[in-house]
């Protein structure tokens, strides 16, 4: 089941206050006017709407959502791993190289 983000639904930030959450959340409910435009699209869109709002307004559901999401969320990319060396077996590092010493005289 594909579960929409919230934070999009209302078109907040996930860094939104309670007060933007509920702004924004009465600005979607007067673009969708359930009272006035019946169909199904526009009860989809509304039902959607009032679910997130729903979850963001409340702390304990907000904190529970976000945990939900950060662990649903894909995390950046592995960095690729070095193969060297015949076969792909990995040979051992260079040794580090420093460059010129300078000498200062009196310390």
């Amino acid at each position: 089941m594909n579960v929409p983000d919230l934070y999009a639904v209302l078109g907040v930030e996930p860094s939104a206050t309670v007060e933007v959450i509920t702004s924004a959340y009465r600005r979607r409910v007067r673009e969708l006017r359930p009272d006035t435009r019946v169909d199904t699209v526009t009860a989809e869109e509304f039902g959607q709407v009032r679910a997130a709002y729903e979850t963001l307004r409340d702390p304990a559901r907000r904190a529970a959502y976000d945990r939900t999401r950060r662990e649903t969320r894909p995390g950046p990319p592995a960095p690729p791993r070095r193969r060297s060396g015949l076969f792909g077996v990995p040979q051992a590092e260079p040794p580090l190289r420093a460059g010129p010493v300078r000498h200062v005289p009196g310390r």
